[in-house]
């Protein structure tokens, strides 16, 4: 059977051509870079990156259908702990995969009696229990002695990195530990990490053995509303309002959710979606659903006030997906959702549990926390609320909230009301995620990370403190015992830069080739600074950096930062690009009597650079 062909044309069947097209570059790239050469005799790791809601689990079913081809057996597909997640993803793998023998996690005996005549795929959830299972299941039928297992680990940052890395003896998360029983049982093992937020997977050291082998990056469909959209680095669009420029955010959210739904619904729509992320803590939950609850009560006492709130909406409606209904039209609409009470209100968190059936139609407004992130889709969803910050944000956990993504929004019908400090800090998460996907994309295979001093790129127990080094922009870095390859080349490269000049602006490139020929030493991480302008150069091919020559210095080995006070003045004068000091120092004070060139770099102000270094970095 030709399971992927297969695949495809039922996607194809569905009218969704485009996406099928999509799924089989996807599906046809993996399997010839990664699959095809596969040993069957070794365990490899390998990580799947898209953006968040662009249809993963698509591209992770094409992938399956690829593999079974070219001979794989046994398929574990792993998702969140969630309960509802987990059915619904062995749901969709019922449906959408033929010929495959297909287990959920009670399904041992389908599992043991199908005897892999069909390839099988497993669906199970990461939970503890569940997976020292369904170890033991398969380590002991035998089947998986002499047939490799492929893993796809859906969403594979949320829990399965080792939480307890930095404490004593080695040890290691439940989870963590029996996924490593689980590859680690078979006789060889492909392991596919997927998901939106790479950063913890990618300041994985490779002796963790969590660390990709390869990254692939599969790009969203055309009709797709992502970061580029929403956060651009440019301006702010039309579909952000600031909270501080608002009076009454509660009554301007719920109003214009209503004037929306009056257009998609009376335009043939389905659904309608409003979420309002307030905080993690469920008493404010309950204390925005009563502030809903009267902002509708508002709306349906006081029709003719309501009425001209409306109209101001309407004003500013421009839908893409749909003709523009008549104010007429809207204003009944409208008057009818709020008048019937068809308008309805969620409360999603830990003590509220809502099934997806009940936002999938009609006009909904969901409010939570914890629960609207990872794995949550929201169809139809328009209009958002977003004020959950946190003292110390983390990257990762932040863009998982941008719900706002996906395929099914109209791009004239979004509204994001969110305060300008949390529309900052989303705007750099999509900076560093376009770095991360420049970076995969031209083929660098020590993607670097950086972020805004102050935001985090992940939780901090999943990161080896021993190997995770953060370079702090704006700081001075310099080798205190620095050494040259060849002293002739560098000069060679700076004869044209005059000692008596303040600064010359140059091109990143260059200014990694004279760095190339410096001695790295365990004080000067010279391969962290290469990777950080690499990965500048990855985000603009043509950008610049600043470079100081200085020539016969009489500076005695040992006296610090090897720059005047005048030199490292001017070097603080720029703060948006790295500023790269070279002083020739005589040789006359130490330096083993020999002429040196001596760097000292500085990276891009308010910026932390995350770089992860294999060897410890313990005792230096």
């Amino acid at each position: 059977m030709q399971y992927l062909k297969t695949y495809l044309n039922k996607i194809t069947a569905r009218g969704n051509e485009k996406l099928a097209e999509s799924i089989s570059q996807t599906a046809e790239e993996v399997g010839k870079k990664y699959i095809s050469t596969f040993s069957f005799t070794s365990h490899e790791i390998g990580l799947l990156f898209g953006n968040v809601q662009s249809g993963k689990t698509g591209q992770m079913f094409g992938i399956i259908c690829k593999a079974a081809d070219l001979g794989f057996p046994v398929f574990l597909v792993l998702t969140t702990d969630n309960v509802v997640l987990q059915e619904q993803t062995l749901d969709r793998v019922k449906a959408d995969l033929d010929g495959f023998c297909i287990c959920g996690e009670n399904d041992s005996g389908i599992f043991v009696e199908n005897s892999l005549i069909q390839p099988v795929i497993i669906v199970l959830k990461k939970n503890s229990r569940v997976l020292r299972s369904w170890a033991n299941i398969l380590n002991t039928t035998g089947f998986m002695k002499g047939n490799p297992l492929f893993v796809i680990d859906d969403e594979a940052d949320a829990a399965s990195l080792n939480t307890f890395i930095n404490r004593k003896g080695n040890q290691q998360s439940s989870i963590n530990k029996y996924l490593d029983s689980i590859k680690n049982g078979s006789s060889s093992s492909l392991y596919l990490q997927v998901t939106g937020t790479p950063q913890a997977i990618l300041l994985q050291t490779m002796a963790s053995g969590w660390h990709p082998y390869f990254t692939h990056y599969f790009q969203p469909g055309s009709s797709y509303l992502g970061g580029d959209f929403f956060f651009p680095s440019s301006h702010k669009p039309d579909c952000i309002t600031f909270l501080e420029t608002v009076k009454n955010a509660a009554k301007e959210t719920v109003i214009r959710h209503i004037a929306v739904s009056a257009q998609v619904l009376s335009s043939g729509g389905k659904v309608c979606n409003c979420l309002i992320h307030p905080s993690v803590r469920q008493s404010a939950h309950q204390s925005f659903a009563k502030e809903v609850e009267k902002v509708l009560d508002w709306c349906s006492s006081n029709t003719a006030e309501f009425k001209t709130e409306i109209e101001k909406c309407y004003a500013f409606l421009n839908p893409q997906k749909s003709a523009k209904q008549s104010i007429d039209v809207i204003v009944s609409k409208a008057e009818d959702l709020v008048k019937n009470k068809e308008v309805c209100i969620y409360i999603m968190n830990g003590l509220n549990d809502v099934d997806s059936s009940a936002y999938a139609e009609g006009s909904n407004i969901v409010i939570g926390g914890n629960t609207l992130g990872r794995g949550v889709t929201f169809p139809g969803l328009q209009t958002i609320y977003y004020t959950r910050s946190s003292k110390k944000p983390q990257a990762d956990t932040m863009w998982q909230h941008s719900r706002m993504f996906g395929y099914d929004r109209d791009p004239g019908l979004m509204m994001i009301y969110i305060d300008e400090r949390l529309y900052k800090l989303f705007s750099d998460i999509n900076a560093t995620n376009n770095s991360i996907i420049a970076q995969i994309e031209r083929g660098i295979d020590d993607v670097k990370i950086y972020y805004p001093e102050g935001l985090n790129p992940t939780r901090k127990n999943v990161l080896d403190n021993k190997h995770v080094e953060i370079i702090s922009g704006g700081t001075n870095y310099y080798p205190f015992y620095p050494d040259n390859d060849t002293i002739e080349e560098i000069s060679e490269l700076l004869k044209n830069f005059d000692s008596t000049e303040p600064y010359y602006q140059v091109s990143l490139r260059l200014m990694k080739e004279i760095l190339s020929h410096i001695i790295p030493s365990p004080d000067f991480k010279l391969s962290a600074f290469i990777s950080v302008i690499d990965t500048m150069t990855s985000d603009t091919p043509a950008g610049q950096g600043i470079l100081i020559v200085r020539r016969e210095r009489d500076v005695a080995q040992g006296t610090g930062a090897l720059i005047s006070p005048n030199d490292w003045k001017l070097g603080g004068q720029f703060t948006d690009k790295p500023v790269l000091t070279m002083y020739q120092v005589t040789g006359n004070k130490g330096w083993k009597g020999k002429k040196m060139w001596v760097p000292n770099i500085k990276l891009p102000h308010g910026t932390m650079y995350y770089d992860v270094l294999e060897e410890d970095t313990q005792g230096e």
